[in-house]
């Protein structure tokens, strides 16, 4: 054994050199001819990097219980928490969702319809608004009139509620009667509390003057007319009974009632 290159660290064993220079060339030894000691080359660097990123990536990272989408799902822009498909055919909830209000059978352009309705007794009213039972509307005009009766010291909130169903299930009934089609209770209820919108009116103005004298008498005459009108007008749109004007007796009636609430 030559111990001249001691300080070298390869060693002659024979046939056979190796190196024990751990530090420098790491783990591995290069066994045989002279060209096995040689270092490794480019390519099988870049081939042992590629190895040991690989035996990386398989390292467990913590995100074994996360949810797995394709390719094709993104998440949306929307806070809606559903996905979008990027290729166009993907599905998001939100986009058929209603408005809040729309499903709670509020609808702010049909309350405004059928109260311009209300106000034109003489004009004509399109059919298809009347095709929403709308009952916010009603229940907000019912709730004003008993408000300003008690301004003038009148408490009439469970006559006004009695006369109501009452009116409502007797109209109900009647124009069943009468018509072909039929209408919905619903439907009548609204249109009802609809044409209470000029006893509203009579309400306030009772606030300021006096309906036991002449003027208040033909004024309260006035105003039940201008209530049977307009939902006679509305219940033959609903209920495409042209012609059959009478309606408005038993509205006249009904009006008359709470009219009289409004004067005594």
């Amino acid at each position: 054994m030559d111990y001249n290159n001691a300080n070298s660290g390869w060693y002659d064993g024979g046939n056979v050199q190796y190196n024990v220079d751990n530090n420098r060339q790491g783990s591995d030894y290069y066994y045989g001819s002279p060209e096995f000691n040689q270092p490794p080359s480019q390519n099988e660097q870049s081939s042992q990097q590629y190895d040991m990123n690989q035996s990386a990536s398989s390292v467990y990272t913590g995100a074994i219980l996360s949810p797995q989408f394709p390719a094709t799902m993104v998440p949306s822009t929307a806070n809606s928490g559903y996905f979008n498909n990027t290729t166009g055919g993907g599905y998001d909830a939100m986009e058929d969702e209603l408005p809040l209000l729309e499903e709670l059978g509020i609808n702010f352009n049909h309350i405004r319809l059928k109260t311009l309705a209300v106000l034109h007794p003489l004009k004509e009213t399109d059919p298809m608004i009347m095709q929403d039972t709308d009952i916010a509307g009603p229940l907000v005009f019912i709730l004003l009139f008993g408000a300003t009766l008690l301004l003038t010291g009148k408490i009439h909130f469970n006559y006004i509620y009695g006369i109501g169903v009452l009116g409502a299930v007797g109209m109900y009934g009647l124009l069943n009667l009468m018509s072909v089609n039929g209408i919905s209770l619903g439907c009548t209820v609204s249109v009802l509390g609809y044409c209470m919108l000029p006893l509203v009116l009579l309400s306030t103005i009772a606030i300021v003057l006096t309906l036991q004298a002449l003027h208040g008498v033909i004024l309260t005459c006035l105003t039940v007319t201008w209530c049977s009108l307009s939902a006679s007008k509305l219940f033959v749109t609903a209920l495409d009974m042209h012609g059959q004007q009478f309606v408005a007796y038993p509205c006249m009636l009904l009006y008359g009632v709470f009219a009289l609430l409004s004067v005594f």
